[in-house]
């Protein structure tokens, strides 16, 4: 599911429509271009949606204007049908919808101002990587001002203790409600042994830590100790290790070798040494690092693509990892480096650092106003919208009201009384909220409390009731003031609708019609080849003294099966596996005589480990079996389900395409 919504939200994007943007006022513009069925669309609309798309982004496939119609005209006929079809009246249709423009909508209630500040505070920090640690001392965000003080008192104490020159990681193990800091026993069946932190958080930037503790970061010189700050979470003792230019977006490849300290064949010191063995040949020799991650790394995951990990940030690997990766330069390969998992060679191959504040400048803003920070510029865009639609509060009637409210408020059990609920409560442009709007958000918003009295909570229910009418009341005329904000939720209207209605006619249907999908593939079985191939036996040696018995017995007529039963009845140091490999899947089959029967022996210069093999079958190209390319024909036969159906959507929905119209916009281009 999680793979499907992440190419939800991406073929919706692809089919995102641009703002209007500021074209010359040409009259041609206006007038229709394309015709599809009884609906009509400009010039100007097809030009904003090219533009978008094709000029005004870094994409590597642009398309010319007659490619890029044919696109256009075909995402335009699955909309039209998706209406025709009335999907987009379907309840799971209107929620999706309503929760992408409340995304939307989020800009226009923020105040530009401060968010411009906030952005460019956010963006001064990403210049850097922070390593810190921290002592945490816990205080709930509610709490009682008696237990904020015990807690902020508590706090600086542990700070006195680390000045006067205790170690700061001793007193987080002692101190810190932190849990992280702490060894942690094993439970058998819930978690493994877990060695503390002892507070140390490794490197972030910013937006990876909440914003208070953020800014206590960077505000706190290298090798400082804090004084207490506070956070939703109670208050932070901070040590700031290093302060560093930032890389950014990480690019790199590893050789991994995984300790185990319960195999005797994979402890830290047998490991060490194999690591350090496999780097002085590789830098020696300079030999070929995709031949040693094949030869040598552990991680199943990347040695396909030469070792190359996913693109990472600093707080995303484990902080031993990030320093030895902040000494290397592009091309660069480490010493090995030991984390908690085993031991990795390190090949940076390069970072991307932020860019300039305005290429940064629209993702830094979406990113304050979700983040905590966003709540400031909130407030300050609340004020306004309550001075530009002549908010007036009724405050005797507020105050008045929450007087009558008891102690079964803040047990969240609060039921009103007789009141005059139609008392207006405030007015905000031609609207009047009465009274019994704000006693009903009560008793469907109550909790129970327990710092707050029933009169506080009532005041900070009331603060959030408002927050809610008004924005509320902004929301509703988004569309009418501010017609590129119309435009963007049009067009994710038309890429959810694009999106079920894909799913109904080509995705789905491709998986589900068995039939069909067998009979695609006996037409194209020569698009899903293998190439030459051989299965082969390896056996790995773990001790050099039964190589050559080994070696006598993957000579003779051997199964696989019967192979690893003996070596297991018999308790020989040694593995074995059995399966079919093409031209560059092995380093050393790679090298053998592709011919039945053939064994080599290949002795590690690393370790004590010897490789037996031996080529039990070779087989010319062959199409795959339906099975091994299951995948591929799918995609394939969706491809050709999806053509079939646009032509019978172009025969539904005529289109027409003014000619000449045409000719004077590929001219604009």
């Amino acid at each position: 599911m999680i793979r499907k919504q992440t190419f939800k939200t991406w073929l919706i994007a692809s089919f995102l429509m641009v703002m209007p943007s500021l074209l010359s006022a040409q009259s041609y513009t206006k007038k229709t271009l394309i015709t599809i069925g009884d609906k009509e669309i400009s010039a100007r609309e097809f030009m904003d949606t090219y533009e978008k798309n094709n000029v005004k982004t870094d994409v590597i496939d642009k398309k010319n204007v007659e490619e890029y119609l044919d696109l256009y005209i075909d995402f335009k006929l699955k909309v039209t049908e998706a209406e025709a079809l009335k999907m987009d009246t379907v309840p799971s249709f209107v929620r999706e919808l309503k929760n992408y423009r409340d995304q939307l909508a989020k800009p226009y209630f923020s105040n530009d101002d401060i968010t411009e500040e906030l952005v460019r505070e956010a963006y001064d920090r990403m210049q850097y990587d922070i390593n810190a640690a921290h002592i945490l001392i816990k205080c709930d965000a509610k709490a009682l001002p008696v237990d904020t003080l015990a807690a902020y008192n508590k706090a600086m104490s542990v700070r006195e203790r680390i000045l006067k020159g205790e170690d700061f990681g001793a007193v987080a193990m002692e101190m810190s409600d932190d849990p992280s800091a702490r060894d942690m026993a094993e439970i058998p069946g819930v978690r493994k042994a877990y060695v503390g932190n002892r507070g140390e958080l490794g490197y972030f930037t910013a937006f990876d830590m909440v914003y208070p503790f953020e800014t206590g970061v960077y505000t706190t010189e290298v090798g400082e100790i804090s004084m207490p700050i506070r956070s939703d979470f109670g208050y932070h003792v901070i040590k700031v290790n290093s302060k560093t230019p930032a890389l950014g977006l990480v690019r790199a490849a590893h050789i991994f070798l995984v300790t185990d300290p319960d195999d005797p064949t994979q402890t830290d010191s047998i490991l060490r040494n194999k690591a350090y063995n496999i780097y002085n040949e590789l830098i020696q020799d300079k030999g070929q690092w995709s031949d040693f991650v094949r030869r040598y790394s552990e991680d199943r995951g990347t040695i396909a693509n030469n070792g190359v990990l996913s693109t990472f940030r600093v707080n995303q690997i484990v902080p031993e990892f990030i320093t030895a990766v902040k000494s290397l330069e592009a091309g660069e390969i480490s010493e090995p480096v030991k984390t908690s998992f085993g031991y990795h060679i390190i090949r940076l191959i390069g970072t991307t650092t932020p860019a300039d504040f305005e290429t940064e400048k629209a993702r830094l803003e979406e990113r304050v106003e979700r983040d905590m920070r966003g709540k400031i510029s909130e407030e300050i865009a609340m004020k306004r919208i309550m001075k530009d639609n002549g908010f007036k509060e009724n405050t005797k009637v507020k105050d008045e009201f929450i007087a009558t409210i008891d102690s079964t408020l803040a047990m969240g059990m609060y039921q009103p009384e007789e009141i005059d609920t139609k008392s207006v409560i405030f007015t905000l442009g031609k609207e009047e909220c009465k009274l019994e709007e704000f006693v009903d958000y009560i008793v469907g918003h109550q909790r129970r409390q327990g710092f707050l009295s029933s009169s506080a909570y009532a005041y900070e229910l009331y603060d959030a009731f408002l927050k809610v009418k008004v924005f509320a009341y902004e929301d509703a005329s988004l569309e009418s003031k501010y017609p590129e904000f119309k435009t963007l939720v049009q067009e994710y209207h038309d890429g959810i609708l694009l999106f079920s209605l894909m799913e109904e006619q080509v995705w789905n249907k491709a998986v589900e019609d068995t039939t069909g999908l067998n009979e695609y593939y006996e037409r194209n079985k020569n698009l899903y080849m293998w190439n030459d191939r051989v299965k082969a036996i390896i056996l790995t040696s773990n001790d050099k003294e039964n190589v050559e018995e080994l070696t006598a017995m993957l000579s003779g007529d051997i199964a696989i099966d019967s192979l690893r039963t003996y070596l297991k009845e018999n308790g020989v140091k040694a593995s074995a596996r059995a399966s079919f490999y093409q031209k560059g899947d092995n380093v050393n089959i790679d090298v053998m005589e592709w011919a039945e029967g053939t064994l080599n022996t290949f002795e590690s210069t690393v370790d004590n480990t010897t490789q037996i093999i031996k080529i039990i079958e070779v087989r010319p190209a062959e199409p795959k079996t339906f099975k091994e390319a299951k995948g591929l024909i799918t995609s394939g036969y969706q491809a050709e389900l999806e053509a079939l159906w646009l032509q019978q959507l172009k025969e539904k929905y005529p289109v027409s395409v003014n000619q000449k119209l045409l000719k004077k916009v590929k001219n604009n281009y």
